[in-house]
């Protein structure tokens, strides 16, 4: 029995001599790897240049809710970068509260962000087929973002002011009133008229700088070899890109391949009616004969066709129509589409599975699109997918599918920050447990 006793106690020295080792080894190979230098991150973008005065005037003047009536709005309310640079002044119903607290809007927000970069509104044929394309608003009436920037000044249904001239007097009684002197002279004030219009240049400067326009997103990040994407992010933009499917990329154009940003601005700025159902608690659409018809009207005339467009194109058929918007920072938005229906990114992805093959899930028992009069539903995009896809087949995504297209989404993102490399954690030695 002594003997036995004695060898189970070499058995158990000789384990912790062994657990001691492997713990010292353990130790030793770890604080190798912490001593060792980290490989350094991927160099951060450039430093935007300082911002010119003009872009500062810009800035306060975007910024200052004292410019509305009565006072307390302020261009920033419905652009915060926080919400996508499109928010609703507070508003869950999909379109904005204005300066007075009964004002609602027609629209829902569109966001600002990289509007530099809208053409003038136009028409043009490629391939035989006419496109309108750009300008600023859902309908394109804003041939520049100067002008779009001048639009809320004077709409009831946002900052309410009466003229041009009230805005101006704000404006000259401002804390930054002398910069706008030294920038565009010491009578600008004299004629209100000129000085309104500047005050359009002077913001479209400043949605021109970084602060709105930063291409910092993970996937500005991918284009440049800095990061990669993880699984769901890559099988997201592989779908997004997947021309028999998804084709999001036909009118969210992109290119991973290019470094350009003018390549990577997620639209094509084009004109679709894509069947978006009816907000009814937009106050208007209380009225069954009234119908948003984007470049139809009723926020402006409809455009006249210019020569390029073949005699048998008529504008009635853009009727129902409006603007893509860029998918920069979507995955921040609290409303999308023109009139503010979707609460959720996931339920936009829903609509595009689904619009065919379940209708009644978006229009009503009829199942067929209802914020459109008969005459244009026509106009509804269906010849290319997804909206080619018959009915008969289902849903367009699987319940996976579109947790990809949502990791995708998410990439666009404007303020992404690449991870700092953390030092490898020290492994712990597993406990040697000896026999009792």
């Amino acid at each position: 029995m002594q003997n036995i006793s004695i060898s189970r106690r070499l058995i158990a020295r000789a384990r912790l001599v062994a657990a001691v080792a492997c713990t010292a080894t353990l130790l030793s190979v770890s604080l190798a790897a912490a001593a060792a230098p980290l490989a350094p991150p991927p160099p951060a973008p450039p430093a935007p240049p300082a911002p010119t005065r003009l872009q500062i005037i810009g800035e306060q003047l975007f910024n200052d809710a004292n410019l509305s009536e009565p006072r307390g709005t302020a261009c920033i309310h419905c652009h915060r970068a926080a919400t996508g640079f499109a928010d609703n002044h507070g508003s869950r119903l999909g379109v904005p509260i204005g300066s007075q607290p009964t004002a609602l809007g027609l629209r829902n927000a569109m966001s600002n962000a990289y509007g530099a970069f809208v053409p003038t509104f136009q028409f043009r044929v490629v391939g035989g087929d006419t496109d309108a394309i750009g300008g600023h608003f859902w309908d394109g009436r804003a041939d520049t973002a100067a002008l779009q920037a001048l639009g809320p000044f004077l709409s009831a249904r946002e900052m309410n002011n009466p003229n041009a001239a009230a805005v101006v007097r704000k404006v000259a009684a401002s804390p930054y009133a002398p910069l706008l002197k030294a920038e565009f002279g010491a009578r600008i004030f004299d004629t209100p008229d000129l000085a309104f219009q500047k005050l359009g240049v002077a913001i479209a400067a400043f949605e021109a700088t970084p602060a709105l326009q930063s291409f910092s997103s993970k996937y500005d990040r991918f284009v440049a070899g800095d990061v990669a994407f993880d699984g769901n992010e890559r099988r997201g933009m592989a779908l997004f890109m997947d021309t028999q499917r998804a084709n999001c990329i036909a009118c969210h154009v992109m290119n991973p391949a290019s470094r350009r940003p003018a390549d990577n601005l997620f639209t094509d700025f084009a004109y679709y009616a894509e069947g978006i159902p009816r907000n009814k608690v937009i106050p208007d659409n209380a009225n069954p004969g009234f119908f948003d018809l984007g470049l139809c009207g009723p926020n402006r005339q409809r455009p006249a066709l210019t020569p390029v467009v073949p005699v048998t194109v008529t504008i009635e058929q853009f009727c129902g129509a409006f603007r893509m918007v860029s998918l920069r920072n979507v995955a921040l938005r609290q409303a999308f589409m023109h009139n503010g229906f979707f609460k959720n990114l996931r339920e936009v992805i829903d609509f595009y599975s689904t619009r065919n093959s379940d209708p009644k899930r978006w229009y009503g028992p009829a199942g067929v699109p209802n914020d459109l009069p008969a005459a244009y539903v026509a106009n509804i995009i269906r010849d290319k997918a997804p909206f080619n896809r018959p009915a008969a087949a289902g849903p367009l995504f699987s319940p996976a599918e579109t947790d990809d297209m949502l990791a995708f989404l998410r990439t666009l993102n404007d303020g992404f920050v690449i991870p700092a490399p953390g030092v490898p954690p020290v492994p712990v030695a597993p406990i040697v447990q000896g026999r009792k």
